[in-house]
């Protein structure tokens, strides 16, 4: 009769070994991916917070030009702390006009209204957001 034995060869032991290391470093790369991506979404939520600002303020974001965001909040009561900060920070805009009618074409004897339809982009470093601009002159 022949003895068995029952321990592991060392080649099923090397193949274990490879398999969990191969989960581990799928586990290690989504962890990754993950951290990566939630950094991105946390700009994103700021620059879009920061296009709120836009929204809020009539004389800003019809033109191309670069300015602070504390420039914005002169119509605001804002902290110290959250002041200085936003001193720091510069947003590019970028305004790109899509359509303008003018109600004199349209109707003889109608208003001067003119209706402009436009583009504002806001750039902060590697994030950008763009909002919708409807302008009546």
């Amino acid at each position: 009769m022949r003895n068995y034995r029952s321990a592991f060869t060392l080649i099923e032991v090397m193949v274990a070994v490879m398999i969990i290391s191969v989960v581990i470093m799928a586990l290690l790369q989504m962890q990754g991916n993950t951290t990566h991506i939630f950094s991105k979404l946390g700009d994103t939520i700021k620059v879009n917070q920061y296009t709120s600002l836009f929204i809020s303020n009539k004389d800003y974001g019809f033109e191309k030009k670069s300015v602070d965001l504390d420039d914005l909040l002169s119509d605001f009561k804002v902290e110290d702390e959250l002041r200085r900060e936003l001193k720091t920070i510069k947003v590019k805009v970028d305004y790109e006009k899509l359509k303008t009618m003018d109600m004199r074409e349209i109707e003889e004897g109608s208003s001067s209204m003119i209706f402009e339809l436009g583009k504002t982009m806001l750039n902060v470093g590697e994030s950008s957001s763009s909002i919708m601009r409807f302008k009546i002159q």
